[in-house]
């Protein structure tokens, strides 16, 4: 059998087929570049989670340098409070310690039936000392200047003040 196909109609089906391999071509070439944004919404997609992942971990190393920066800043100023009171208790001292050396003119020699016992720094120290060793707590008299003292063996607890400073005492 034998079909007879008119020119027109050739022409019309040459057309639609052309247009239809145009839209086809048109419809690929929108395929291939909707595929190409989606893997690059998946490549962007992705790589966001990775700066996401990133950023949480930075997060949390941050937190916990915070948290440890304020244990060393606690503890700072702890050591700044103790550092205080320090600097304080040292001045007490000093003031202490000068004000000692500014009277430091004499000591307190504590003799025992005329042998030496010990040397103090203040008269009331001396008296304790020979307290401590059982010599009655009442009965201190202090010699008057000038006046003249009972032989040492006569008298058992005897505390006597000696300048310092002079040329005969040894630095």
């Amino acid at each position: 059998m034998i079909t007879l196909v008119r020119a027109r109609t050739l022409n019309a089906l040459r057309s639609g087929l052309s247009e239809a391999e145009s839209a086809a071509a048109a419809a690929r070439e929108e395929a291939e570049q909707r595929r190409a944004e989606s893997r690059h919404s998946a490549d962007s997609a992705i790589r966001a989670e990775l700066v996401v992942e990133e950023l949480r971990g930075a997060l949390a190393r941050s937190r916990a340098d915070a948290a440890r920066l304020e244990g060393e800043l606690e503890a700072l100023r702890a050591q700044s409070l103790l550092d205080t009171e320090d600097r304080q208790a040292l001045r007490t001292l000093l003031r202490i310690t000068r004000k000692h050396s500014a009277q430091a003119d004499r000591v307190y020699v504590l003799f025992h039936q005329g042998q030496l016992h010990s040397v103090h720094a203040t008269l009331e120290a001396a008296e304790s000392a020979a307290e401590a060793e059982g010599a009655p707590r009442s009965g201190w008299t202090t010699h008057t200047p000038g006046a003249a003292l009972l032989p040492a063996a006569e008298v058992t607890w005897r505390v006597q003040p000696l300048p310092l400073g002079g040329a005969g005492v040894a630095a």
